[in-house]
């Protein structure tokens, strides 16, 4: 009992003193978070993409003529020239974001450029690889575009499996050592690889067109040009040419560890219009006579659902609507 009592009487003291104590570390950690803070999205004073840059398409599998138009017509999209007219809120006006990025990058009085173009369109309908495809496949499938002023996006179709395909990604963007020389040395090229997830993993590729695998359920929104997997391929693409042509080389914009890394839409997943939050992808625009849901026009009457990118200038999200 006298043990008891000695505990009992002692115990406000070690509340106290473990409160002090919690206090005490609690304001040190924030002061280092604020000590540690750093830009969100670092340069590392590599090349941007720049130039007059084609954007090839390579397509592995089964597609048909109206699905690959859906994504050519999203290409053409980002051009900003006047004479392909786009009503607001645009493709090309969502790429402007991403142009920040080329003024922030140079310190010259002419920061360099880019301009992206629809290129050849490959087609390989035979699966010339067979059904199950590696990262070397992908390199050896991108090589078959242009390797000089080009970006070679492979695309494969729903029966492609393809190694980390629904498991750690849903596509992915590098650099490869092309068989053309500039100057007696060999060069890299850029190429970018997405999958139609519509039968392997639609819940976690092709959302929010489809309900999501995992995290808050909600109703799955209708896609904007009729095909959940393709349309989910457009949302893909679009941030995955944000990424190669602000970090094309691993050396560009980016924010964490070189390899793992958020670009400049990976920093914003999940985001497609204000107000968004996990499990809902924000406020969009409907369409009357379909009900799809999108937030971007393109060329040829094309609605789109494009991702936040992540604006250099505001250190923030930056959504079409």
């Amino acid at each position: 009992m006298a043990s008891f009592f000695a505990s009992n009487a002692a115990l406000p003291k070690l509340l106290l003193a473990l409160c002090l104590l919690h206090m005490a570390s609690a304001t040190r950690r924030l002061a280092e978070l604020v000590q540690d803070q750093s830009p969100l999205m670092k340069y590392h004073n590599g090349p941007l993409l720049s130039g007059k840059i084609s954007v090839n398409l390579i397509w592995y599998g089964r597609f048909n003529p109206s699905q690959r138009t859906i994504v050519s017509d999203f290409v053409t999209s980002i051009s900003s020239d006047p004479s392909l007219a786009q009503a607001p809120p645009s493709v090309s006006q969502w790429w402007k974001t991403v142009d920040k990025y080329y003024h922030l990058s140079s310190s010259k009085r002419t920061s360099p450029s880019l301009t992206l173009s629809l290129g050849r369109q490959v087609l390989d309908e035979s699966y010339s690889l067979g059904k199950s495809l590696t990262s070397k496949h992908l390199v050896q499938l991108a090589s078959r575009g242009e390797q000089r002023n080009a970006v070679n996006v492979v695309l494969t179709s729903s029966d492609v499996a393809v190694e980390g395909f629904c498991m750690s990604r849903c596509g992915s963007h590098g650099s490869a050592v092309g068989s053309v020389k500039v100057n007696g040395r060999s060069s890299r090229f850029t190429y970018i690889w997405v999958g139609n997830s519509e039968t392997q993993c639609p819940g976690q590729c092709a959302w929010p067109f489809h309900q999501p695998q995992y995290g808050p359920q909600s109703p799955p929104l209708v896609a904007p040009n009729g095909d959940v997997g393709v349309d989910g391929m457009v949302i893909n693409l679009a941030g995955l040419i944000a990424g190669t042509a602000t970090n094309p080389f691993s050396n560009g914009y980016y924010q964490g560890e070189a390899g793992a890394s958020l670009e400049a839409a990976s920093a914003c997943t999940g985001i497609y219009g204000n107000g968004a939050y996990p499990g809902y992808a924000g406020n969009l625009l409907v369409d009357k006579a379909t009900g799809a849901s999108y937030n971007a026009h393109g060329v040829n009457g094309r609605k789109y659902l494009v991702p936040a990118l992540y604006d250099p200038s505001t250190s923030s999200c930056s959504t079409l609507v």
